[in-house]
Protein backbone atom coordinates (compact mmCIF):
# COMPACT_ATOMS: atom_id res chain seq x y z
CA UNK A 1 0.00 0.00 0.00
CA UNK A 2 1.38 3.40 -0.95
CA UNK A 3 1.76 6.37 1.32
CA UNK A 4 -0.99 8.96 1.32
CA UNK A 5 0.32 12.52 1.22
CA UNK A 6 -1.65 15.53 2.39
CA UNK A 7 -0.76 19.20 2.68
CA UNK A 8 -2.64 21.66 4.84
CA UNK A 9 -1.98 24.77 6.91
CA UNK A 10 -2.45 25.59 10.58
CA UNK A 11 -2.31 29.23 11.62
CA UNK A 12 -0.88 29.99 8.21
CA UNK A 13 1.90 27.39 8.60
CA UNK A 14 2.44 24.68 6.00
CA UNK A 15 2.24 21.07 7.12
CA UNK A 16 2.79 17.85 5.19
CA UNK A 17 1.41 14.52 6.34
CA UNK A 18 2.39 11.08 5.12
CA UNK A 19 0.44 8.04 6.29
CA UNK A 20 0.00 4.42 5.33
CA UNK A 21 -3.03 2.31 6.16
CA UNK A 22 -4.39 2.78 9.67
CA UNK A 23 -1.53 4.45 11.58
CA UNK A 24 -0.87 3.40 15.14
CA UNK A 25 1.98 5.76 15.95
CA UNK A 26 2.34 9.49 15.22
CA UNK A 27 5.72 10.91 14.25
CA UNK A 28 6.10 14.70 14.36
CA UNK A 29 9.03 16.58 12.84
CA UNK A 30 9.81 20.28 12.48
CA UNK A 31 11.81 20.90 9.34
CA UNK A 32 13.05 23.56 6.98
CA UNK A 33 11.30 23.83 3.63
CA UNK A 34 14.58 22.98 1.91
CA UNK A 35 14.61 19.60 3.65
CA UNK A 36 11.44 18.50 1.87
CA UNK A 37 13.50 17.21 -1.05
CA UNK A 38 15.01 14.59 1.27
CA UNK A 39 11.74 13.63 2.93
CA UNK A 40 10.89 10.85 0.48
CA UNK A 41 14.13 9.02 1.28
CA UNK A 42 13.48 9.44 5.01
CA UNK A 43 10.01 7.95 4.61
CA UNK A 44 11.32 5.05 2.52
CA UNK A 45 13.87 4.27 5.25
CA UNK A 46 11.10 4.39 7.85
CA UNK A 47 8.89 2.06 5.82
CA UNK A 48 11.79 -0.36 5.35
CA UNK A 49 12.65 -0.34 9.05
CA UNK A 50 9.30 -1.02 10.71
CA UNK A 51 6.17 -3.03 10.11
CA UNK A 52 4.13 -0.70 12.30
CA UNK A 53 1.86 1.63 10.32
CA UNK A 54 2.72 5.25 11.09
CA UNK A 55 1.79 8.79 10.20
CA UNK A 56 4.52 11.40 9.83
CA UNK A 57 3.43 15.01 10.29
CA UNK A 58 5.96 17.68 9.33
CA UNK A 59 5.68 21.31 10.37
CA UNK A 60 7.56 23.69 8.07
CA UNK A 61 9.79 26.10 9.97
CA UNK A 62 10.24 29.53 8.41
CA UNK A 63 12.67 31.15 10.88
CA UNK A 64 14.97 28.33 11.97
CA UNK A 65 17.01 30.16 14.62
CA UNK A 66 14.01 31.79 16.24
CA UNK A 67 11.26 29.17 16.04
CA UNK A 68 13.31 26.26 17.36
CA UNK A 69 15.41 27.98 20.03
CA UNK A 70 14.35 27.52 23.68
CA UNK A 71 15.79 30.87 24.76
CA UNK A 72 17.64 33.83 23.21
CA UNK A 73 21.36 33.46 22.56
CA UNK A 74 24.07 35.36 20.76
CA UNK A 75 25.09 34.19 17.26
CA UNK A 76 27.33 31.12 17.28
CA UNK A 77 27.98 31.17 13.54
CA UNK A 78 27.18 33.99 11.15
CA UNK A 79 25.41 37.09 12.43
CA UNK A 80 21.94 35.74 13.18
CA UNK A 81 21.12 35.40 16.89
CA UNK A 82 18.87 32.74 18.37
CA UNK A 83 15.38 33.64 19.52
CA UNK A 84 12.99 32.07 21.98
CA UNK A 85 10.27 30.75 19.67
CA UNK A 86 10.39 27.09 20.77
CA UNK A 87 7.49 27.53 23.21
CA UNK A 88 5.32 28.99 20.47
CA UNK A 89 6.24 26.15 18.09
CA UNK A 90 5.52 23.50 20.72
CA UNK A 91 2.16 25.11 21.46
CA UNK A 92 1.30 25.04 17.76
CA UNK A 93 2.12 21.34 17.61
CA UNK A 94 0.16 20.47 20.74
CA UNK A 95 -2.92 22.65 20.25
CA UNK A 96 -3.26 22.56 16.45
CA UNK A 97 -1.19 19.90 14.70
CA UNK A 98 -1.82 16.91 16.97
CA UNK A 99 -5.61 17.48 17.19
CA UNK A 100 -5.68 17.87 13.40
CA UNK A 101 -3.89 14.54 13.01
CA UNK A 102 -6.28 12.82 15.42
CA UNK A 103 -9.15 14.25 13.43
CA UNK A 104 -7.70 12.92 10.18
CA UNK A 105 -6.80 9.53 11.66
CA UNK A 106 -9.02 8.39 14.52
CA UNK A 107 -6.60 5.54 15.20
CA UNK A 108 -4.09 8.09 16.53
CA UNK A 109 -6.26 9.08 19.49
CA UNK A 110 -4.40 7.81 22.53
CA UNK A 111 -1.59 6.47 20.34
CA UNK A 112 2.13 6.86 20.88
CA UNK A 113 3.58 10.17 19.74
CA UNK A 114 7.23 10.66 18.88
CA UNK A 115 8.75 14.09 18.32
CA UNK A 116 11.96 14.13 16.32
CA UNK A 117 14.23 16.15 14.12
CA UNK A 118 17.74 16.95 13.00
CA UNK A 119 20.21 19.54 14.25
CA UNK A 120 18.42 22.47 15.93
CA UNK A 121 15.10 20.72 15.27
CA UNK A 122 16.46 17.80 17.31
CA UNK A 123 17.39 20.16 20.14
CA UNK A 124 13.84 21.52 19.98
CA UNK A 125 12.52 17.96 20.33
CA UNK A 126 14.75 17.37 23.34
CA UNK A 127 13.70 20.63 24.98
CA UNK A 128 10.06 19.73 24.39
CA UNK A 129 10.59 16.53 26.36
CA UNK A 130 11.21 18.67 29.45
CA UNK A 131 8.17 20.86 28.84
CA UNK A 132 5.44 18.46 27.78
CA UNK A 133 4.00 15.04 28.45
CA UNK A 134 2.55 14.87 24.93
CA UNK A 135 5.34 12.66 23.59
CA UNK A 136 6.28 9.15 24.64
CA UNK A 137 9.50 9.24 22.65
CA UNK A 138 12.08 11.73 21.36
CA UNK A 139 14.16 11.07 18.23
CA UNK A 140 17.08 13.53 18.29
CA UNK A 141 19.50 13.05 15.38
CA UNK A 142 22.68 15.12 15.63
CA UNK A 143 21.07 17.55 18.08
CA UNK A 144 22.63 20.98 18.68
CA UNK A 145 23.57 20.19 22.28
CA UNK A 146 26.32 22.81 21.99
CA UNK A 147 23.53 25.40 22.26
CA UNK A 148 24.44 28.06 24.85
CA UNK A 149 23.39 27.05 28.40
CA UNK A 150 21.79 23.77 27.23
CA UNK A 151 24.02 21.58 29.37
CA UNK A 152 23.35 23.77 32.41
CA UNK A 153 19.64 23.30 31.78
CA UNK A 154 19.66 19.50 31.51
CA UNK A 155 21.79 19.11 34.61
CA UNK A 156 18.96 20.57 36.69
CA UNK A 157 15.80 19.35 34.90
CA UNK A 158 14.10 16.01 34.32
CA UNK A 159 12.64 14.93 30.95
CA UNK A 160 9.04 13.70 30.83
CA UNK A 161 9.37 11.38 27.83
CA UNK A 162 9.88 7.64 28.32
CA UNK A 163 12.40 7.10 25.52
CA UNK A 164 15.09 9.43 24.17
CA UNK A 165 17.37 8.66 21.25
CA UNK A 166 20.58 10.60 20.63
CA UNK A 167 23.01 10.34 17.74
CA UNK A 168 26.02 12.23 16.47
CA UNK A 169 28.38 12.00 13.53
CA UNK A 170 31.87 10.93 14.53
CA UNK A 171 33.42 13.95 12.79
CA UNK A 172 30.94 16.63 13.93
CA UNK A 173 33.29 17.90 16.62
CA UNK A 174 35.91 18.77 14.00
CA UNK A 175 34.84 22.38 13.63
CA UNK A 176 36.79 25.61 13.70
CA UNK A 177 33.92 27.09 15.66
CA UNK A 178 34.82 26.60 19.33
CA UNK A 179 31.22 26.37 20.51
CA UNK A 180 30.20 23.80 17.89
CA UNK A 181 33.42 21.84 18.44
CA UNK A 182 32.19 21.09 21.97
CA UNK A 183 29.31 18.99 20.62
CA UNK A 184 30.98 15.61 21.25
CA UNK A 185 31.85 16.37 24.88
CA UNK A 186 28.36 17.76 25.41
CA UNK A 187 26.53 14.79 23.97
CA UNK A 188 28.64 12.29 25.89
CA UNK A 189 27.87 14.07 29.16
CA UNK A 190 24.21 14.42 28.19
CA UNK A 191 23.97 10.71 27.39
CA UNK A 192 25.42 9.94 30.84
CA UNK A 193 22.85 12.23 32.46
CA UNK A 194 19.99 10.53 30.64
CA UNK A 195 21.35 7.06 31.41
CA UNK A 196 21.25 7.85 35.11
CA UNK A 197 17.66 9.07 34.92
CA UNK A 198 15.29 6.52 36.41
CA UNK A 199 12.49 5.15 34.24
CA UNK A 200 14.01 6.46 31.01
CA UNK A 201 15.11 4.29 28.10
CA UNK A 202 17.88 5.98 26.14
CA UNK A 203 20.77 5.38 23.76
CA UNK A 204 23.55 7.27 22.00
CA UNK A 205 24.44 6.11 18.50
CA UNK A 206 27.43 7.23 16.46
CA UNK A 207 27.18 7.75 12.72
CA UNK A 208 30.08 8.12 10.27
CA UNK A 209 30.80 11.58 8.94
CA UNK A 210 30.24 15.21 9.78
CA UNK A 211 27.02 17.12 10.43
CA UNK A 212 26.04 17.39 6.78
CA UNK A 213 25.96 13.68 5.93
CA UNK A 214 22.76 11.62 5.56
CA UNK A 215 20.48 13.83 7.63
CA UNK A 216 17.44 12.04 6.20
CA UNK A 217 18.72 8.55 7.02
CA UNK A 218 19.99 9.58 10.46
CA UNK A 219 16.58 11.05 11.27
CA UNK A 220 14.84 7.89 10.08
CA UNK A 221 17.13 5.79 12.32
CA UNK A 222 16.23 8.01 15.26
CA UNK A 223 12.51 7.60 14.69
CA UNK A 224 12.84 3.85 14.17
CA UNK A 225 14.60 3.39 17.51
CA UNK A 226 11.91 5.44 19.25
CA UNK A 227 9.17 3.44 17.51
Amino acid sequence: MGMNKNEFSINGRRCFVFAEGVPEVLLVEAMDLRDLEFLDSEIEALKAGTSRPFALATLIIEDWNRELSPWPAEPVFGKEPFGDGAAETLSLIETDLIPRMEEMFHSLKGAERILGGYSLSALFALWSAYQSESFTGIAAASPSVWFPCWMDYVRSHQPKAKRIYLSLGDKEHKSRNRTMASVEDCIREYADILSSTGGLETTLEWNPGNHFVDADLRTAKAFLWAI
